[in-house]
């Protein structure tokens, strides 16, 4: 909104054309997110307490999480105020990506209030049932396959996706591409899903995957940039760098409060919300393969529990009885149950995830 009410002065206040500038309006989205995230914070917090919307610990996790019950919780709320206001303040409301990742990340915001709302005030122990979770995801994932095709923004490319360590190579998948992003969608929706299981360690993860589409979008709507890289020019995605500018500073904010001992936990609300985001966004920006290796850590959490069950099934068929690959599923789990500190395993996944983030960058010149 400051940038339509602004911008438009420029003809009268000189000051007014900083406005033009991505790298300004993503900075300040930035500032923005983490000041919304320290003054709404603790408030959204007494207000959980008070409304006594807290976290039930599941009987059949570790131990050493049952001094965590009663924690509050749905603290995504937080993630979505301090991502989407900077956003409508500082971005430009007509860009076409913009719009794109704002309806992706309210849909799943809702959709995961939902069952936070199920799950911690109608105390129903499942929460949303999951057929009903992916239908969201899926239904998401088509409207915003089809929003592409239909966009001549995304005339040139739509159906493309770029290959990580090649030059001018990408795989077109043609009509089947809309398939391709509710992949994608649910994939990093659900990802982001799992790995929220300890203190901070999502929210960290996802600032980091954050600043890593920061720099991406930026360099995607310059021509220059791109052409000097090798990689798609995507005229208009520069403005996606103000949506990651201002989810790496809402997940920041929001890690103030959710540090190691959390003082709320994200929830659904938020988990499901960050992971569309961040899917949407490699699909806008054409990098969904190499949302492999910025999501690193995502991405191995998930494959965890996929092995697991699998192995267990497996070792079943065979034996009769199922067995365990890991101690226990997601995999930060498996290293609690070896007796890492929580903290111990969140900061060091954190190091995992930047060693990826600078792995996926480096992808731009090793070609």
């Amino acid at each position: 909104m400051l940038y339509h009410l602004l911008y438009p002065l420029k003809n009268y206040v000189s000051g007014l054309n900083i406005f033009q500038y991505i790298t300004f309006r993503s900075a300040s989205a930035a500032i923005t997110a983490l000041l919304i995230s320290f003054i709404i914070g603790p408030r959204i917090i007494s207000f959980l307490k008070k409304k006594q919307i807290l976290e039930e610990i599941r009987g059949d996790g570790p131990e050493s999480h049952h001094h965590k019950k009663g924690t509050p919780t749905m603290g995504g709320i937080i993630i979505l105020g301090a991502a989407i206001l900077p956003t409508l303040l500082w971005a430009n409301l007509t860009n076409t990506y913009i719009l794109i990742i704002l309806v992706a990340t309210l849909w799943m915001g809702i959709m995961g209030f939902i069952d936070d709302y199920l799950k911690n005030i109608k105390k129903m122990r499942k929460g949303l049932i999951a057929r009903y979770k992916f239908l969201g995801q899926i239904l998401l994932g088509l409207l915003i396959g089809i929003w592409i095709f239909l966009s001549p923004e995304f005339s040139n490319f739509r159906s493309v996706t770029s290959v990580p360590f090649f030059k001018n190579l990408e795989i077109d998948f043609g009509i089947a591409y809309i398939g391709w992003v509710v992949l994608v969608i649910t994939a990093s929706s659900n990802a982001v899903n799992l790995t929220d299981g300890l203190d901070g360690l999502a929210a960290g993860l996802l600032a980091i995957c954050a600043v890593v589409f920061a720099a991406i979008a930026y360099i995607s709507g310059r021509v220059d940039f791109s052409n000097y890289l090798n990689i798609i020019y995507l005229p208009g995605a520069g403005e996606l760098t103000i949506f990651a500018a201002s989810m790496a500073g809402a997940c920041l904010g929001f890690l103030w409060f959710n540090a190691p001992p959390a003082q709320i936990f994200m929830g659904d609300t938020g988990s499901l919300a960050t992971g569309a985001a961040i899917g949407t966004m490699a699909i806008l920006l054409k990098k969904e393969l190499l949302l492999i290796i910025i999501g690193g850590v995502f991405v191995w959490e998930a494959l965890s529990v996929m092995l697991q069950l699998a192995y267990f099934r497996y070792s079943k068929i065979k034996t009769g009885s199922g067995r365990r690959l890991f101690n226990m599923a997601p995999i930060h789990h498996h290293y609690e149950l070896k007796g890492w500190k929580e903290s111990q395993i969140v900061i060091r996944f954190w190091i995992i995830g930047i060693l990826f983030a600078l792995m996926s960058l480096s992808t731009f010149k090793i070609r």
